[in-house]
């Protein structure tokens, strides 16, 4: 079908810019008048202008009785920029071809009635899986107003992320680490545990041949035990949170705090509460997650059933040793059918490493 052939090309001009509109959506439009595309466009980041009024001004006069394809709902209401359905509207659209309705309340659907009422015609649905997936992180921010939560792995054949003492550099191959850090270019924030921090000090950057943008770094510490001489307190190359519970010394929170950390404050338990983590990165907008922990820092998300996506690097190793840290641990379950299971799952060669992803069944 030529509606899905015109989406998909949509869809190739949102990825342009992923990771780059946090908190706004990945968003690709194409105007076909015709039956030839007279213009293109797609959102750079938020509050510069959208997909299709960067489109509409490329095609000018011939926007007029022609086709409109965007991979979202347009919006309707006033925010860094002017509603889309305006710009829509007064250039003369005949059509509209929408992936998928925009969730967010102030659109949800308004936009669809308000070019309906001005007699333009409208489809939505095309090819929405693909657009879904797009921005599979802003459409559960902006339901739920906390991230998308993603658990990147790497081990070997037997499960293992370490020796049994303690050597982890390096599991997996050169190209799979590439990837690693292409997957934090994507993302708004990297979060790690307290041990990681002990036993690697990271620095939790983006480190890509072209450059990268480097995420909110994130610290479960639960009682502030994170060296004041640690790489990524040091840096400046992007804020850092520590996350900790009512149970820190303040002592020790002001030296962080005097470090050049942020202090979170999430539950008063001797466990920082994830959820309410969690709800304090949304209320910072970000919108996704990517969790680097440890097997307890990985259990910890699927048992309280926050994670969304698990993306696995599998190296072709074996190490062995019963005392050797796995890729999940923790208290684990204590029924197969109380264990998480994914969906969608698909895989890839990765250099020699093998690469699992799927999505957590909630």
């Amino acid at each position: 079908m030529l509606d899905e052939e015109y989406m998909r090309e949509a869809l190739r001009l949102a990825r342009n810019a992923a990771g780059r509109t946090s908190p706004n959506p990945l968003v690709g439009a194409v105007i076909v008048r015709d039956g030839r595309i007279v213009a293109e466009g797609w959102h750079r980041r938020a509050g510069t202008p959208h997909a299709e009024v960067l489109a509409l001004q490329m095609a000018g006069e011939l926007a007029k009785g022609a086709t409109l394809y965007v991979t979202l709902e347009p919006c309707v209401h006033h925010g860094r920029t002017g509603p889309c359905v305006e710009a829509i509207i007064g250039a003369g659209i005949r059509r509209v071809v929408a992936a998928i309705e925009d969730p967010n309340p102030l659109v949800k659907g308004q936009g669809f009635q308000k070019l309906r009422e001005a007699g333009i015609e409208v489809t939505s649905g095309v090819l929405e899986a693909e657009a879904r997936q797009l921005n599979e992180a802003f459409l559960k921010w902006i339901s739920t107003r906390t991230p998308f939560v993603t658990l990147k792995m790497a081990m070997t054949l037997d499960g293992k992320i370490a020796t049994t003492v303690g050597e982890s550099q390096w599991i997996t191959g050169e190209a799979a680490r590439q990837r690693g850090h292409e997957m934090r270019d994507l993302s708004d924030a990297i979060l790690v545990g307290i041990e990681t921090v002990l036993a690697d000090d990271p620095s939790l950057t983006t480190r890509l041949p072209e450059g990268g943008r480097n995420p909110v770094r994130i610290v479960l510490d639960s009682q502030a035990r994170m060296p004041l001489t640690a790489r990524m307190l040091g840096d400046g190359a992007a804020p850092v949170l520590v996350a900790v519970t009512e149970w820190a010394p303040e002592e020790r929170l002001e030296k962080l705090r005097a470090a050049g950390a942020e202090i979170v404050f999430c539950g008063d338990g001797t466990r920082v509460d994830l959820s309410i983590l969690l709800k304090r990165l949304g209320e910072r907008e970000i919108c996704s997650l990517l969790v680097e922990g440890g097997g307890i820092v990985h259990f910890s998300f699927l048992q309280a059933n926050l994670a969304d996506k698990v993306c696995t690097f599998i190296a072709p190793r074996l190490i062995g040793g019963a005392k050797a840290p796995s890729v999940v641990s923790g208290e684990g379950f204590a029924h197969l059918d109380d264990g998480v299971r994914l969906r969608d799952v698909t895989s890839e060669f990765v250099g020699e490493d093998i690469c699992l992803t799927g999505y957590v069944r909630k």
